[in-house]
């Protein structure tokens, strides 16, 4: 198949197949890591987007000041999804120290960069981790 070019911009003009997510993001939305609900004593949290009704279950079990199990559910659009794999993904074995300097951009890193568009999905992970922040005080 052959991809033209505009003339006056070196840009092609045929979608050539890309994807509007990067390859790592795509992955945990195919492949999530650590789905489903953990048992108690785990903490479980569940923080909603208002503007967009994407909705993120949160589970952690902790142990001598680390998070020994994370696990999660989401229910929203595909950047929501791989957003929450790999929040989860990210828990495991994190001390208190690490889960208290958590950002967005950890997320947004672990998913190869989120476009402007799904930042929202590393917004609602923040909210988590600090809805499961506040159970523990």
């Amino acid at each position: 198949m052959e991809e033209r070019l505009c003339s006056q911009y070196p840009i092609p003009l045929k979608h050539s197949g890309m994807s509007l997510y990067p390859e790592r993001l795509l992955d945990h939305f195919k492949n999530p890591r650590h789905a489903g609900v953990l048992a108690p004593p785990a903490l479980v949290v569940q923080v909603e987007n208002p503007a967009c009704g994407d909705v993120l279950k949160l589970s952690a079990r902790f142990d001598g000041g680390r998070v020994v199990d994370a696990a999660f559910q989401v229910r929203g659009c595909t950047a929501s999804i791989a957003a929450g794999s790999a929040l989860a993904e990210w828990l495991h074995d994190q001390p208190m120290e690490g889960i208290m300097a958590f950002q967005e951009s950890i997320i947004d890193a672990a998913l190869g960069g989120l476009p402007p568009a799904s930042r929202h999905a590393a917004a609602l992970c923040a909210s988590g981790v600090e809805a499961l922040l506040a159970r523990l005080r």
